[in-house]
């Protein structure tokens, strides 16, 4: 009977111990998006979206570090979709998982994932910037933030290709298919949700990112748009980061307004990932 008190009186503990620190984190994050939002949202006009960054502040935009966001995001998806979800594909249904080979890649794509993003800045650097020649352009920006994201979307995409019932995969051979017409019948479309909802997390991490760029040399004051892939570009968190290192204080809350904006397209692609999750998911139900 003692040890069933303690046990309760150390539950209770824990539980009120965990709600405690959830709530204090909940608080702090309330204070900062409140100041940020008080500060940011002023400057929330049309001006700011159409205007370039400029050293006067009433002129100052953010029209440029949206158009080399896109511009790197697009690169970013383009190398690191198909080469994330292939490369699961091949790790889950082709090779073999007893090979110490095979693993050995597994625990490293899984270790991978876990490491700074400043260290994908530095091979980013020493890569594409130097060595492949393409100097610090959208293209080297767009491939950095490609190694940074593979793991994740690997990694996402081996759960979700895990997650298929082997009864549909049996079924599917009974009938005397091929292997590739099984991946690409039940397989791919079974496990669509989770790979779409693993990708679209990991490009949202790669809209936040700033260290990888900083790295590569991503200019902080561009006065243009860029026009092709092998463009000088700056991007929307890099032009928060120049703005908060300023020491006017207006810059500060146009670095605040820029946060707003940042917000919203990382929750706009949080967003995009449920509904798209649910919808595949409904059809596979249906």
């Amino acid at each position: 009977m003692n040890n069933l008190k303690k046990r309760k009186i150390i539950d209770r503990f824990f539980h009120g111990l965990v709600f405690c620190t959830t709530s204090f984190a909940l608080i702090v994050l309330f204070i900062l998006l409140f100041d940020i939002f008080k500060d940011g949202t002023k400057w929330l006009s049309l001006d700011f979206f159409t205007n370039f960054t400029s050293r006067f502040i009433e002129k100052a935009g953010i029209k440029a570090a949206i158009t080399g966001s896109i511009w790197v995001i697009f690169v970013t998806i383009i190398f690191s979709f198909p080469i994330g979800v292939g490369t699961a594909l091949y790790l889950e249904e082709y090779s073999d998982d007893k090979s110490l080979l095979t693993r050995i890649i597994k625990l490293n794509i899984s270790n991978l994932a876990g490491v700074p993003s400043i260290v994908f800045g530095i091979l980013g650097l020493g890569i594409f910037v130097n060595t492949l020649g393409f100097g610090r352009s959208i293209l080297s920006g767009g491939l950095t933030l490609t190694l940074l994201i593979l793991p994740i979307i690997i990694v996402s995409a081996q759960e979700a290709i895990k997650s298929v019932p082997k009864e549909l995969r049996y079924g599917a051979y009974a009938l005397g298919i091929t292997k590739w017409q099984v991946i690409k019948g039940v397989v791919l479309p079974y496990s669509l949700p989770g790979i779409l909802t693993g990708s679209i997390l990991a490009i949202a991490r790669a809209l936040g990112e700033t260290a990888p760029l900083i790295m590569i040399g991503a200019v902080t004051f561009i006065a243009f748009t860029p026009e092709s892939i092998f463009d000088k570009f700056t991007t929307l968190p890099m032009q928060i980061y120049n703005w908060s290192t300023m020491p006017q204080a207006e810059f500060h809350d146009l670095a605040a307004g820029g946060i707003i904006v940042l917000l919203i397209l990382l929750l706009g692609a949080n967003a995009i990932s449920i509904i798209l999750r649910n919808k595949y998911q409904s059809r596979i139900k249906g």
